[in-house]
C-alpha cells in the first residue's frame, strides 16, 4: 500500500494558473470586456474544473500504466493507491465544470460557443484515456498546446462576445505555446519513469537538454506572440511599457536555460499577465 497523501498536497493551485491565465488574457486583449467581466470569470472557473478532472485522470492512467509511482502529489495516492476511486473523483469535477459551462454559456446567451468548445473538450479527454492515450504518444504535446490555445483562451474569447480576427489568432498562439512551455518543463525528471511505462514524450524522444530549450522557446514565442497582440491593440504607451517591462524581467529569469522548472514558467508568465491587467484595474 503506497503512502497517503493528503488533498492539499496534491492539489498544487499553481498548476490552475494554465487555465486561469487565458481569461487575463481574454481580459487583457479583448475590445469591450468591462461589460462581460462575470462571464469570463464563470467560465474561467468552469475550465479550471475541467482541468482538475484532467489532472485527475492523467495521474489514474499514469498509475495504471506504471508511470508516476513515485509521484508523491498524485491523486491516485490521495485516494489510496486506487485509480477507480481518482477516475471517479474526475468524473465529478468534470460534471460539475460542463454544468457550470453550460449554466455561463446559457445565461449570457452564448450557447453556441458550446459547439466550438466541444471537439476541444473531447480532444482533452482522450488525451487519458484508451489503451494507449494521446498524452503517451508524440503528439500529446500539441494536444496540449491546441487545448490551451485554441480550446481554452478561443473559447473564453468567444464567450467574451469578441470576433474572431487577428488579435484572438495571436492570443491562443500565445497561450497554446504557454501551456506547451510548462508541459515541456515538466517533462525530464520523468524520463526514465516515462520511457520504462512506454510514454513517448518529446523528453523522452530528444533528451533533457532539447527539452529545456524547446520549454525556454515556446516561453518566448509566447511572450512575442502576447506582445504583438497587444500592440495591435492599441491600449497606450503605460500599458506597453508595463508588459514589456515585465517582459524584460521574465526573459531575464528565464535565461541562460540550464534547468526549467514548472514553478519558474508559470510565476514568470503570471508577472506577464497579471501586471498589465493590474494596470488596466488601476487606470
Amino acid at each position: 500500500m503506497p503512502a497517503v497523501t493528503r488533498w492539499w498536497q496534491a492539489l498544487n493551485p499553481a498548476i490552475y494558473l494554465v487555465s486561469i491565465l487565458p481569461g487575463v488574457g481574454v481580459w487583457i486583449l479583448a475590445e469591450n470586456i468591462p461589460e462581460e467581466h462575470a462571464a469570463i470569470g464563470f467560465a474561467t472557473a468552469a475550465v479550471v474544473l475541467l482541468q482538475h478532472a484532467i489532472n485527475l485522470f492523467n495521474d489514474a492512467k499514469d498509475w495504471q500504466l506504471g508511470a508516476d509511482h513515485d509521484k508523491q502529489d498524485s491523486w491516485v495516492r490521495v485516494h489510496g493507491g486506487h485509480p477507480q476511486i481518482a477516475n471517479t473523483h474526475g468524473l465529478l469535477s468534470l460534471s460539475a465544470g460542463t454544468m457550470l459551462g453550460l449554466l455561463t454559456l446559457t445565461y449570457y446567451q452564448s450557447v453556441w460557443v458550446l459547439l466550438y468548445a466541444f471537439p476541444f473538450v473531447v480532444l482533452g479527454l482522450f488525451y487519458n484515456f484508451g489503451r494507449r492515450p494521446l498524452s503517451y504518444t508524440s503528439v500529446g504535446e500539441w494536444v496540449t498546446g491546441i487545448c490551451y490555445g485554441p480550446g481554452v483562451f478561443g473559447s473564453l474569447w468567444f464567450v467574451a462576445g469578441e470576433p474572431f480576427n487577428w488579435i484572438s489568432a495571436l492570443g491562443m498562439l500565445a497561450f497554446a505555446a504557454l501551456s506547451m512551455s510548462l508541459l515541456f518543463s515538466h517533462q525530464p525528471p520523468q524520463i526514465e519513469t516515462d520511457r520504462a511505462a512506454g510514454k513517448y514524450s518529446f523528453a523522452v524522444r530528444y533528451g533533457m537538454k532539447r527539452t529545456y530549450q524547446a520549454s525556454a522557446t515556446m516561453f518566448l514565442i509566447s511572450l512575442l506572440a502576447l506582445g504583438t497582440a497587444i500592440l495591435m491593440q492599441q491600449r497606450g504607451l503605460m500599458m506597453n511599457i508595463v508588459f514589456y517591462a515585465t517582459v524584460l524581467i521574465a526573459v531575464w529569469r528565464i535565461f541562460p536555460v540550464v534547468k526549467l522548472s514548472p514553478k519558474k514558467i508559470m510565476i514568470n508568465a503570471s508577472i506577464v499577465c497579471f501586471m498589465p491587467a493590474l494596470f488596466l484595474l488601476l487606470e
